[in-house]
Formats: structure tokens, sequence, C-alpha cells
């Protein structure tokens, strides 16, 4: 921080400097742009992205869309007519590397003692008895029923897979001006991951358009009813304006495209960098009311001398909390803990520079004025609530803290973390019912591929990939295995009659297997199998496509996997997409645990470096400590999950809430320094301080409330436990703390110190 003195008489270069910066740190904001791929939110070096990159080098990148058309009858004429010219549409389209539709799937059946192979609808049917019969033909067909036509054959499925390097809103695009030029009376809902980081980018810039300026408006708002004058809103508002143009450029600068959720980076300087102003213009009303002949020069003296340490010291502490997210894993959580910590370290310089320079060139207000509106604020009398509570009450507030953690912190038995990416958008979103309408009707939306190597055409490795394939059936979620042995098997029903003991099974040797798939490629194409196998038939998949809503079905679906695979001297990965969220949503457990506690731990040693006692720190870690396990009691009994947004509340909320007890502990050692007891230092600080606290606390949940105009479900569920969390903090800070304080009355309060009375 500048001395005091050179503020006011350099007061104009502490003025342009700022602004300056901030100019500056425009410019890298017109390169900025917002990354939606939740994959690339992990480093490249994770397991189950090098199982991925291992499979994708032999069979190419997967990463469908799926088209849903629904229809009162999949089969009736007008419905399939779509189906099939949207099918050869997307089929002569370069942008798309392989489709999946009715049209495409084979169907492998013997007619009069021959093996055909042909596509699973062959012709429209033009009269009710061939209808049925395409009906029956395709209930018998196990490449097709249940996969790309629904049980009840009022939905299909078209799976199209892009050609890599296409951006994803190009794909959409070329998939609805499809579905505009062939029309139809059918509904189509699109799915798939490349639809959904399509539709996030879109609702996270019109967050970015709404949020920000409507949270700038409130805060606006919020200070001046707080306030009641101009500078109570201008002065604290310039620092939250140059702050978040910093932090938001600092960004592109560092080369870092936006993450979904750097949209709460905006949300937290709104709600936080104006933390430290708001306790300057709160002091500087209070100067003024108390001594109306003090020049402006001398309260912004007054107010750098008495504020100047507890204010570095709390945006201190909210800088390691949040800094805490840099031990989280997932590599957006690491960029918002940088950019947002060097966001309120400008805000802190700006707030002990910009502000007092301005201020010092201004005019005062007027006191009575200030009195009047401080007697009749909602504030005030919750202050005076508190003080009552905090000193005539002690033991009773301190056991009904005891008793709502008790019964808050139960719930985190209950607790589960999200596997569902598709819950970030809102409940009505089309993606969401596509979701429901693939896991109910079809194989499911989640993938996982086994890669085996060797001799593909060997009978016993075949045998043991059908094997693998019956076990993984007999579990309820999974709606799908598909490998080679089960053509080989398909191929075997239509070369043998039933009864045959070659009739669905696995040849015996491996010239009998080669036999088969030359077999099959009369009629066939040698393409059909490139999801399967390899040109060479070195390298084969079995392809798994199944329902998961938690962690523990996909726990078990994984575990019966590496079961049954662990001793397969041809097994070599398991991967996919699925598991590579599997893998995120577990590195979100990990990074909320490391920043929790790395959190928690700095914060502790920084209360008791700054308080010079160890009790200090564990009183004044006490209500985080609280209000966390409450925060994650809450999630458990309300069913909220921990996700990519909520795993980022705790660092958050550590690094806000700490500075509620620091600015109460500050005044009150340097209330019992004057001499007065403990109950009137705790009635007198709640009364002044607390009145910059509770003022500080409203304006940063009013600046966190405007995410729950979000479109992203997340950010709401990060809105409604944010809040929660604060007030925690802010009930404790004005209960609990004080009423621990005066039942231990510990001693870190009653040491000399240099405090003054701020």
């Amino acid at each position: 921080m500048a001395p005091k003195n050179n503020i006011i008489k350099y007061r104009l270069w502490y003025i342009i400097i700022p602004v300056v910066i901030t100019l500056i740190m425009l410019l890298p904001l017109r390169k900025a742009k917002i990354d939606p791929d939740l994959n690339a939110y992990l480093s490249d070096d994770i397991p189950a992205k090098v199982k991925l990159d291992t499979i994708e080098k032999s069979f190419g990148k997967t990463d469908p869309v799926l088209v849903i058309v629904e229809a009162p009858d999949i089969l009736s004429r007008n419905t399939l007519e779509r189906l099939k010219n949207l099918s050869k549409a997307f089929r002569n389209m370069s942008e798309f590397d392989y489709i999946i539709s009715l049209f495409d799937i084979k169907d492998i059946r013997s007619e009069s003692g021959m093996m055909i192979v042909e596509p699973a609808v062959d012709h429209i049917p033009g009269t009710e008895i061939e209808r049925e019969e395409l009906r029956e033909r395709l209930r018998n067909n196990e490449l097709a029923f249940r996969l790309v036509v629904s049980e009840n054959f009022r939905y299909a499925l078209i799976m199209l897979n892009p050609e890599e390097g296409i951006p994803d809103a190009e794909v959409i695009e070329i998939i609805r001006e499809k579905l505009e030029l062939i029309p139809g009376e059918e509904k189509v809902y699109i799915n798939g991951m490349p639809y959904f980081r399509h539709e996030i980018q879109k609702i996270a810039l019109r967050d970015l358009v709404i949020l920000l300026p409507l949270g700038l408006l409130i805060m606006i708002i919020l200070l001046y009813v707080s306030f009641g004058e101009k500078r109570g809103v201008l002065l604290p508002l310039s620092v939250v304006s140059m702050s978040l143009v910093i932090a938001m450029g600092l960004m592109p600068f560092l080369d870092w495209d936006y993450s979904i959720v750097a949209i709460l980076v905006p949300i937290l300087m709104i709600a936080v960098a104006n933390n430290y102003g708001v306790h300057m213009i709160s002091l500087y009303q209070e100067l003024n009311g108390n001594d109306p002949g003090l020049s402006m020069k001398s309260i912004v003296h007054h107010i750098l001398q008495r504020l100047s340490k507890p204010i570095i010291l709390t945006a201190l502490t909210t800088i390691i909390g949040i800094l805490g997210l840099v031990t989280h894993i997932m590599l957006p959580a690491k960029q918002m803990g940088i950019v947002s910590a060097a966001g309120i370290a400008f805000a802190l310089v700006f707030s002990l520079t910009f502000i007092p320079a301005v201020m010092s060139g201004m005019q005062k207000g007027k006191p009575s004025n200030i009195k009047k509106r401080k007697k009749e604020t909602v504030v005030s009398r919750m202050l005076l609530w508190s003080g009552k509570v905090a000193t005539r009450k002690t033991r009773p507030v301190i056991l009904f803290f005891v008793v709502f953690f008790v019964l808050a912190g139960a719930g985190i038995f209950r607790l589960k973390v999200s596997i569902n990416f598709e819950n970030m958008m809102p409940r009505k979103h089309d993606l969401r019912t596509s979701t429901r309408i693939a896991d109910q009707n079809f194989g499911g939306t989640r993938y996982v591929s086994l890669l085996f190597e060797g001799d593909i055409k060997d009978p016993q490795l075949l045998r043991r990939m059908d094997t693998y394939e019956q076990e993984l059936e007999q579990e309820p979620e999974i709606r799908s295995v598909t490998s080679l042995a089960t053509v080989i098997k398909l191929i075997s029903r239509a070369m043998n009659d039933p009864g045959d003991h070659l009739y669905d099974t696995i040849p015996d040797s491996r010239a009998a297997v080669a036999q088969y798939i030359e077999f099959y490629m009369f009629s066939g194409d040698p393409d059909d199998f490139e999801q399967l196998v390899d040109f060479d038939y070195t390298k084969a998949l079995m392809n798994i496509q199944f329902t998961a809503r938690d962690m523990r079905t996909f726990n078990r679906i994984t575990g019966k996997i590496r079961d049954l695979t662990a001793s397969d001297p041809n097994f070599r990965v398991e991967a996919g997409n699925s598991l590579v969220e599997k893998q995120m949503s577990e590195s979100i457990v990990t990074g909320q645990l490391n920043s929790l506690i790395f959190a928690l731990a700095a914060i502790l040693l920084l209360l008791a470096i700054i308080f010079r006692s160890p009790v200090a720190g564990l009183l004044g870690s006490l209500p985080l400590l609280f209000t966390l396990v409450c925060n994650f009691g809450l999630m458990g009994w309300l069913g909220i999950r921990l996700d990519i947004g909520t795993s980022l509340l705790s660092s958050i909320a550590i690094g806000i809430g700490v500075d509620y007890t620091i600015h109460l502990f500050w005044r009150l050692k340097s209330e019992i320094k004057q001499g007065k007891s403990h109950e009137q230092a705790v009635i007198h600080t709640l009364n002044t301080t607390g009145r910059g606290i509770a003022i500080n606390a409203f304006s940063v949940i009013t600046g966190f409330a405007v995410l729950f105009l979000s479109g992203i479900t997340i950010l709401k569920a990060f809105a409604f436990l944010i809040i929660f969390s604060l007030l925690l903090c802010l009930f404790c800070a004005l209960t609990l703390v004080p009423a621990l304080s005066i039942v231990l009355k510990p001693k870190f309060l009653y040491k000399n110190n240099n405090a003054t009375n701020v």
C-alpha cells in the first residue's frame, strides 16, 4: 500500500494508473472464447484419456450425434420415407464419417438355405401385411431392435459420427438444415456430446451478456439503498468494474479459454471486489456522523489508518481461500482460482489507493441524513437483535448452533456425485428430454469399448468375447453389447438350421471363422465391420451401451468388466468418453477435498499468525467448518449432487466468509483495549463494524443471486448453496462467535496490539 500522505499528495496518479491498467486489459478480451468441451477440462495424461486415445488411433474418433425421431408408428409409410431420405442425405455428406440407421444397419438371416445380408429396412412396405412382416423381422434383428428402433416402435434413431475437426456449431447447423429440407410431422430430438457442447456454449454466452450487467445493476441498487449517497455507489462500483476487466482479461492474456464455470468469475468480482470499498464508505459515514467538523482529507486519513490492516488481512484470507482452487484437479478450477485471486488482489490495491484518492477530492455528505438513515435500516435492527442474543443468551445460542450442525451435517451421508452432464441443462431442454428417451427406449447414452489384440479370428478369443457379452447383458442397465463375436453368431444362424450343433455358436476352427466372414462379404459390405475390427483382424472392439444415473451403478458395471477381462491375455484397455466423464466426476470429489483441506489449513494458520494465537485460528475457522459441514449436509438432504459447479463452493465460501470474523475480532480487540467489558465490546462492535459486515455480506449474496437467472442448472445450484453458506457465515460472525468469545474470553482479544478503533 502507498504511504497515506502520498495518496492524497499524488492522488491524480493513483486515479490515472488503475484506469490505464484497466484499458490495457480490455485488449485481450477481443480474442476471448468459451470452450464447452468438458473432456478438455482434464489434463491429457489422465488414464481415461490415454486409453481413449489408444482406441481412437486404430478405430478413429467417436463422438456421435444422435437424431431421435418420434412418431405414433415408426413403420408408417411417411415416417419411413423421411427416415430413408434423411439417412441418404447424411450418408452423402462428407462432414460425417459414418452413419447408423434403419437403412444402414444390417439384417443377417437365412432364406431358402442361403444367407441374406441386407439393410434392416430394404424397402418401404406398401401394405399392412408387409408392415407387420417388417415389424417382426426387426424384432428378430439383434443389430437393430432396441438399438435403432424402439421396442414400442415409437422411436427411431440415426447415429451420425462427424469427421474430426468440424466445429460443433457447424455439425448441428447441418443437421437442422437437413431436417428442415426433409420435413415431416414427426418430432425430432438431438442428443450427443457435440450437441451438448453447442448448447452449453450458447447458454454460457447468453448468461455473460445478461447476468453481467444485471449483476452490476443490482449491486448499484443495493449500495444506494445501503448508503444513500452517490459516493457509496460510484467508488465501490469503479473498483468492481476495474478488477472485473482485469480478471476476465487475464484468461485470454494467458491463452486460456473460458470454461463453463468461468461465468462465475465476473459474478465473483461483482460480489467480492466491492467488499473493501463498502467497509471504507461505512466508516466514512460513521466518522462524518460522529464528528461533522472533520475535513474530507482528515476522514480519508482516519479511514486508511484504521482500515488498512483489516482490509489487507481480509483480502489476503480471501485470496488464499480462493487459491485453494489451484489444488483442484480440474483445469478450469485452477484457472478460475488464479484469475479470481488476481482480480481480488487488484481490487484490494485499488480500494486502498484509488478510492481514497478520489474521496479526498470530494465534498462531504450531510451527517444528519446518515444518522437518520442508520436508525431506520433493517441492518441496524438485525444488529441490535444479534447483540442482545449474543450477550444475553450465549449458551442457548451455542446449543442452537450445535444442534443445527448435527442435524444438517447428517445429510453428508446422503451426498452423491453427479455423472450426468445433461443435468446442467434446464429441466425442459431438448437434451434432457432426448436423454430420457434414449435411456428408456434404446441402449442408453453411455458407451464403453473394450480393445482386444491378437488373432481376432481365433475361435478361443471369440468364445471368450461371447461369454463376456452374455455375462454383461445380465446387468439390467446394460442394453447392448456388440462385437465381432455377435456377428459371427448371427452368421452361424443364417448358415445353419436350428438344432444343428453349429447353429448360434462360434465355429471350432479359425478357417471356419474366416469362411463365415468371406460368406458375409458376398452379400454385405466390408465397411460393416469397421467399428468392430481393424483391416487386418489384429484388433477388435466390444462396444457396450448402457445407462447409469449414479456413480454406484457406473462403478458396478466397470467393476464387472474388469473382473471378466482380468485374466484375458488378449484384452488391452477399456475406454470411452463415458469413462472420461466418470474420471471427471471422481476428479470433482478429489479436487473438492484438496481445495477444502488447503483452504481451511491456510486460513487457520493465517488467523493464528494475524492474531498471534492458535486459539484465534481455531475460533476463527470454526464458523467456516460449521458452514461447510452444514452446506454439504444440506446438499445431501435436498438431493443436490456434487458436480463441476458445486465443487468450487468450499474454497470460495471459505475465502469470503472468513472476512466477517477477521473484522469482528479486529474491532473487538480495539474495544476491549479501550476498557469496555466483553459484553459492551460485542454490542458496540456489532453496531459499528457489524454494519459494514452485514452490508458486505448482503452485497455479496445479492451479487451471487443473479446466477438464479442462469440457463445452466449447476450455476443455479451454486447460487443457492453459496448464498446459504454466506448467510451461515454471517450469522456465525454476528451471534456464534460473539457468544463463544463471551463464554471463553480468549486471551488473544486481551493482548496488547496495535489495533485501533475500526
